[in-house]
């Protein structure tokens, strides 16, 4: 998902989206501990998914909070 996909989204579809993907890079996790995983890129993917999601999230508390000073 690319970050214009993510702002697309409204702030609580955001935040669902980061809940999936931590309960997904945790069952990666999982399943790199026991040896099941078949696709490592993947752990990446829903770390960088993550950073995304929160980053983009902090954007809009930025732009909050300039708007609420000027």
């Amino acid at each position: 998902m690319k970050a214009e996909e993510i702002r697309a989204l409204s702030t609580e579809e955001i935040y669902v989206r980061i809940d999936e993907a931590r309960e997904e890079l945790m069952n990666l996790r999982f399943q790199q501990a026991t040896g099941e995983l078949l696709d490592a890129t993947r752990l990446s993917y829903s770390r960088h998914l993550i950073a995304r999601c929160l980053t983009i999230l902090r954007e809009r508390e930025i732009t909050a909070a300039r708007e609420g000073v000027a």
